[in-house]
């Protein structure tokens, strides 16, 4: 059984982080619970800077869930691809399994912007 400790959960988000193309990460979630969250965060009731990568026990591995902000180019679906296959790297090296992954791409930074 594969133990969810928060150095595991901080290796995962810095190789999200660290993919070519990922400009920001985003807490998943609905809006009401992420207001809900930074209210417990200001008064002191929660920490604020917790992960905002989601690692959880899913069979035999684990799910990793991300929200992503993106660069326009190199395009989405590559972007994906690099971040799922450093995400299952990065977890290999650990001896952990990516039972799956959940990448939500929540904003496309323009043309422009990306340059």
């Amino acid at each position: 059984m594969t133990d969810i400790t928060p150095a595991l959960v901080e290796r995962v988000e810095a190789v999200v982080r660290a993919v070519p193309g990922v400009r920001d990460l985003y807490r998943s979630g609905s809006l009401v619970s992420n207001l809900v969250g930074a209210g417990a965060a200001a008064l002191g009731l929660r920490a604020g800077g917790e992960p905002v990568v989601v690692v959880s026990l899913e069979g035999p591995g684990v799910r990793v869930e991300a929200s992503l902000g993106i660069d326009f180019l190199p395009g989405a679906r590559e972007t994906l691809r690099a971040v799922r296959a450093a995400v299952d790297e990065a977890l290999s090296e650990e001896g952990i399994t990516l039972s799956s992954i959940a990448l939500t791409v929540a904003y496309v930074h323009s043309r422009e912007d990306s340059a």
